[in-house]
């Protein structure tokens, strides 16, 4: 049985390709200071949803050192729509402000413990765990958004303190896994949220 990342954990790493044509590991953003690792795909209304909040965020937060790695494992034959050419196409059309990786194994996502899309994992510059879950509370309807926790662990994370709520419940479609025995979690319906 695989368990989520836990709190003061390192990053593990990955080897995907991305829609810009090359293949990223986890040494590619040695470069960054801290580091947000994401679940997200193409087709889930909580993703879509809240797709440009996590864009506004990771643009505020880029000058001080936060970069942003949106990892899709869902399976495509749940849903076509999260295929690479359709996430290729996504990255066109919305030109978002990070690297955009295919775990087609569902490797990466069962080594992270990813449990919906969107579920956000934000490092420290030692790449250790500070916070992990949700970006905000109402990912769907970002009109009815109350609270940014991503935003609240970023600016406390970059602000020298220490992260004062490291763990959310993430809210989203579950992860679409290629075969219900490969995780906690069954592989249908984006209407189970946390």
């Amino acid at each position: 049985m695989a368990f989520t990342l836990e709190i003061g954990q390192k990053a593990k790493d990955f080897n995907l390709p991305a829609t810009d044509g090359k293949t990223y590991s986890l040494s590619s953003f040695k470069d960054a200071k801290y580091l947000v690792v994401f679940f997200t795909c193409n087709h889930c209304p909580y993703v879509i949803g809240s797709d440009e909040v996590t864009r506004q965020t990771a643009e505020r937060f880029r000058p001080l050192g936060v970069e942003f790695v949106g990892i899709n494992s869902n399976s495509k034959n749940t849903y076509e729509d999260d295929d690479f050419p359709h996430m290729v196409e996504r990255m066109k059309e919305h030109n978002f402000p990070w690297k955009y990786l295919y775990d087609e194994s569902q490797e990466v996502a069962l080594a992270y413990g990813a449990l919906r899309t969107p579920h956000f994992y934000v490092f420290d510059e030692n790449r250790k765990l500070v916070y992990t879950g949700r970006g905000v509370d109402n990912p769907r309807d970002v009109s009815k958004l109350t609270v940014n926790d991503l935003d609240r662990a970023l600016e406390e994370l970059t602000s020298g303190k220490a992260v004062s709520v490291p763990l959310t419940n993430p809210i989203g479609c579950n992860v679409k896994w290629e075969g219900k025995d490969k995780h906690w979690m069954p592989a249908d319906a984006c209407d189970l949220v946390l």
